[in-house]
């Protein structure tokens, strides 16, 4: 049974003299365990898309079911516990607490769902290690390279072993050798263990590690690939050739 249905939804913005329609008709499946891009030039709603689903932003029509609950019908507290519960978010400018160390940014969702501190602790430190971050516990943000910063997001995001790990841009403030070491760790996550993760990227480096790739243009699905058996460096072949297709420029990678 698939993790995540999207079905039919559509998103307005704008009055009804003046009407924008950022998502048209999208539907598409994630089964649990997926690692999957989506990818699209600026403004192709990929973006909007990333917020319906994770309830940042509500559709204007049709639904979204994750674990085969209608998240498009959820309101208030039922809505936030919902997504405290269900969803780990990884954005592109890491979104830490400055006045809080990596242990205690880690923590701190765990600390909302209640959990015992020889809970909490234990939890952290496993984490840490999985993302090698274990020696950044007692830094703050300040003292964190960019890599680091963004692998202590990651550990925040994924602390709680949420249903669904959403990721914006996450590579996007790195540079190359940042990039890899988090795409690696990912892809360790999803591989060991069988974390589903959602990510939107424009580029198509980043989009290699992943096992799927949905592209986005107008609103709407232009296409979709499966690396399959391929090796990361054939996937990434045929990325580029459907960005080509897209009419997007190589070296923006979308």
């Amino acid at each position: 049974m698939e993790l995540l249905k999207i079905q039919q939804i559509e998103k307005y913005y704008g009055t009804r003299s003046s009407l924008t329609k950022a998502i048209d008709g999208i539907s598409f499946s994630v089964m649990p365990g997926e690692f999957t891009a989506i990818m699209g030039a600026s403004g192709s709603g990929k973006t909007t898309l990333l917020n319906c689903i994770s309830t940042i932003d509500k559709v204007t029509s049709g639904h979204i079911y994750l674990d085969g609950e209608d998240i498009t019908e959820l309101k208030g507290k039922q809505l936030n516990q919902f997504r405290r519960d269900n969803l780990g978010f990884i954005f592109q400018d890491f979104n830490l607490l400055d006045t809080l160390t990596a242990y205690e940014n880690i923590a701190l969702a765990l600390s909302i769902q209640k959990k015992p501190q020889s809970e909490i602790e234990e939890l952290v430190s496993e984490v840490a290690v999985q993302l090698n971050i274990t020696d950044v516990l007692d830094k703050y943000p300040y003292q964190m390279s960019g890599g680091q910063k963004q692998r202590v997001a990651s550990a925040r995001a994924i602390v709680t072993n949420p249903k669904l790990i959403l990721a914006d841009e996450p590579t996007g403030a790195l540079d190359s050798k940042s990039s890899k070491m988090l795409l690696e760790r990912f892809a360790y996550l999803n591989r060991e263990l069988n974390a589903t993760i959602m990510m939107v990227t424009h580029d198509s480096f980043t989009a290699s590690y992943t096992s799927r790739v949905i592209f986005i243009k107008d609103g709407k699905v232009f296409s979709e690939i499966s690396r399959g058996s391929d090796t990361r460096k054939q996937f990434f072949d045929r990325i580029i050739n459907v960005v080509t297709l897209l009419g997007g420029d190589v070296s923006d990678a979308l």
